[in-house]
């Protein structure tokens, strides 16, 4: 059985992103990439982190520093657990990343009242100002994304899409602003 050709010359003039799986006949039923959800999903993740860098290179801010701000300004006191779960992060990388957050003075961990071995997270003071200054840096940076999507509802669209795969998963979701 042979496979019939695609020509994938007029689909966009944009190709390279149309690398392809080798057709050959033990290959058969692998898809073009440029239809692999996964691939699609991993290059676009990658084009939002390259601008993500791009805008927070001034301040020295990594996406997951970034998350972990933003939860903690918006619910201040949330457990170290419950914050790392949040985010897919493990146990042990997640207190590097906090270490790292106090050494810079964006960030505390404070015993909790209770249970002693827990710690709830809060902005320092100097957090608080940095959240209101990368808070702009954020702003701008979205705003590209969504210029990129063609819209708001493009935006909206894709999130209630990803949020469909993301459905199955045990997370508690992250609060939108």
């Amino acid at each position: 059985m042979t496979q019939p050709s695609v020509d994938i010359s007029a689909r966009t003039p944009d190709k390279d992103y149309l690398d392809v799986f080798d057709t050959n006949a033990n290959s058969h039923c692998l898809p073009l990439l440029a239809t692999a959800i996964g691939y699609k999903l991993r290059r676009a993740q990658l084009a939002v982190f390259q601008d993500f860098q791009k805008s927070f290179a001034c301040v020295k801010l990594r996406p997951t520093e970034f998350a972990v701000l933003s939860l903690i300004a918006t619910t201040p006191g949330q457990k170290q657990t419950e914050v790392a779960e949040q985010l897919g992060i493990k146990r042990a990388n997640f207190v590097a990343l906090m270490d790292c957050l106090e050494t810079r003075g964006l960030a505390e961990r404070r015993k909790g009242d209770i249970d002693r071995r827990s710690h709830s997270l809060h902005l320092t003071a100097k957090g608080s100002d940095f959240i209101a200054e990368i808070s702009k840096l954020w702003a701008q940076h979205e705003k590209r994304i969504i210029e990129r999507l063609g819209g708001e509802e493009n935006r909206d669209a894709l999130i209630a899409l990803l949020d469909r795969l993301l459905a199955g998963k045990k997370r508690t979701p992250i609060p939108r602003r």
